[in-house]
């Protein structure tokens, strides 16, 4: 009991910030997960925050950000982060009927619903899986590589991602061989600099004269907000009521076979299982709200379950999710660490037991629902106004920028920033060029750390 209450404290403390936090960014459209819930996610491993309070942060972050990133997709038509992407035609179609309000409710009810769903059901497939840890661990500089070809193959790049692998996990060794000369290893200022690639890769492209021409505007960028209808009484509405019969059966099914999967990527099974939903309803008006409730509800059960089993069953970050937004929950020097020689974890994987994930794990997602979704419900058309004219988005992924250069000097002073850089630099034009996203980034960066030395043991001897 003495240690139960702090640790729920930290719980409840941590996670009621994360909810409120990421309720906020997720209103702004644009800003990816791994840029975003990652390097703050770090912040919190680096304070010394206990792993309870650390594991609910996380979660709540996600969970919030999944519910109101509708509000900018479906008010605005602009994606509001990367998993927003594959519900923009559905929020597109339904903004041009005129009822973009009944796209975002059906949106963020099915989030709720999903993330309910998926927390036990995740945990239950990690424990089925569990009993293969050892085995898993001592297999994991093979598993890594095999799983960094299969990710790169299911990314947008495809056969192109899966050859640029073989350079960028050169690059990363031989940028860990250069740092080791001087006596300095990094681990955190990879992460960071394949977190924020893409931005990186842009703030230089402005650079460029030949870029700088391509990234001109004529005029500043328009939108427009349908006016706001509110069908209920209260602040806090039924998502149950939200969605029809139909529409709930739909999306936990859904949910639950997001919850058993945590290797495929989430933009993939996003698409696929809004496709099976959409070959199965004809009525054309009911097809578009089940598709966009479906899809938006898969965002929210894929991330909670490609980071909860992989947490749970192996403490590895065997899953594009894990390996991205959710890293430094399995590797974040000094604290965190996965040993590039054994296999053998040293994470929240071995500092909390199953039920407290399932117990902080249902907590983040009732923190998560309770401030993020009556906000969105009641509040959003009056969020996105105010986010689309008076919240600079270049601002705030800046203070993200600075929060990374300032973990990079914290790590390793010059070489760390040098690091950041150059990995960013060299993943970001991957990233625009072929679709080298940031989920085979990482999945390369644990590949050239865990399995690069096999490779070469296997070889050379």
């Amino acid at each position: 009991m003495h240690s139960f209450l702090p640790d729920l404290f930290w719980g409840l403390g941590m996670g009621l910030v994360g909810s409120v936090l990421f309720s906020a960014i997720g209103l702004v459209s644009g800003t990816d997960e791994t840029t975003t819930i990652a390097p703050l996610t770090l912040l919190v491993v680096l304070l010394g925050v206990p792993p309870t309070g650390i594991f609910t942060f996380w979660l709540a972050a996600a969970v919030s950000k999944h519910i109101t990133h509708a509000v900018p997709t479906a008010l605005l038509g602009i994606p509001g982060d990367t998993m927003a992407v594959p519900l923009m035609p559905q929020a597109t179609a339904l903004k041009r009927l005129g009822i973009p309000h009944i796209a975002l409710r059906k949106m963020i009810s099915s989030a709720v619903i999903a993330a309910v769903v998926a927390v036990p059901l995740s945990i239950g497939f990690a424990l089925l899986l569990a009993p293969f840890g050892q085995m898993i661990m001592k297999g994991a500089p093979w598993i890594f590589l095999a799983a960094a070809l299969l990710i790169a193959y299911f990314s947008a790049g495809r056969w192109a991602s899966v050859l640029a692998l073989i350079p960028f996990v050169l690059v990363i060794s031989a940028l860990q061989s250069f740092t080791a000369k001087f006596g300095v290893k990094l681990g955190v200022s990879y992460f960071l600099g394949i977190a924020v690639s893409p931005l990186i890769a842009d703030l230089i492209a402005v650079l460029s004269p030949v870029e700088r021409r391509h990234m001109l505007r004529d005029a500043p960028r328009r939108f427009s907000l349908a006016p706001d209808v509110k069908s209920w009484s209260g602040y806090f509405p039924n998502p149950f009521r939200v969605l029809d019969g139909v529409q709930i059966r739909w999306t936990i099914a859904a949910a639950a076979i997001s919850s058993a999967t945590f290797v495929f990527s989430p933009v993939a099974m996003t698409v696929i299982l809004g496709e099976v939903v959409a070959s199965r309803i004809k009525h054309a008006y009911h097809r578009l709200t089940t598709v966009i409730s479906v899809r938006n509800g898969v965002t929210e059960a894929t991330y909670i379950a490609e980071a909860l089993i992989p947490l749970v069953a192996f403490g590895l970050p065997l899953s594009p999710v894990a390996a991205g937004p959710a890293a430094p929950l399995f590797n974040a020097p000094p604290r965190f660490s996965v040993d590039s020689a054994t296999g053998h974890v040293v994470n929240l994987h071995t500092m909390m037991t199953p039920m407290q994930f399932l117990l902080y794990g249902l907590l983040a997602v009732i923190l998560g629902a309770v401030v993020a979704y009556p906000f969105a419900m009641n509040y959003a058309h009056a969020a996105a106004s105010f986010v689309s004219r008076r919240v600079s988005h270049e601002a705030i992924i800046g203070t993200f920028f600075g929060l990374v250069l300032v973990i990079g000097l914290w790590e390793g002073g010059a070489l760390g920033l040098l690091v950041i850089l150059t990995v960013g630099l060299f993943g970001g034009l991957l990233y625009r060029v072929i679709g080298f996203n940031t989920g085979v980034q990482f999945m390369g960066y644990y590949a050239a750390a865990l399995g690069m030395p096999a490779l070469i043991k296997l070889f050379v001897g």
